[in-house]
């Protein structure tokens, strides 16, 4: 792989994620700077931190199931890249999102 190109790549992704980081934090001050109703502005950011928590949750079950088809594929022994191994990547990734949609009901 060429390591060369991933560093711009990286380099995107950090500074998208900063600016986002920044907005968000002026969004919830200027949310509070507004002289709001104390219960609406502590619903929202109640709220908020539920949705970052099952944000964690989701990642975690989806990460976990990506290992788990990158473990399958390995015990199969499959070298190649072919459309088994990537439907067995894709569907384990499919899988994921559909446990961590269950967890998410569950516990919100």
């Amino acid at each position: 792989m060429e390591f060369g190109i991933l560093v711009p790549i990286a380099l995107f992704a950090c500074i998208a994620y900063s600016i986002k980081a920044v907005v968000d934090a002026r969004v919830r001050k200027q949310l509070v700077a507004s002289n709001g109703a104390p219960e609406l502005v502590a619903s929202i950011l109640a709220g908020d931190e539920a949705n970052r928590r099952l944000s964690s949750l989701r990642w975690g079950i989806t990460l976990v199931a990506l290992a788990l088809g990158f473990g399958i594929v390995e015990a199969a022994g499959w070298q190649d890249i072919t459309p088994g191994v990537i439907a067995v990547l894709v569907g384990a990734v499919g899988i994921g999102n559909l446990a961590s949609f269950a967890a998410s009901r569950k516990f919100a």
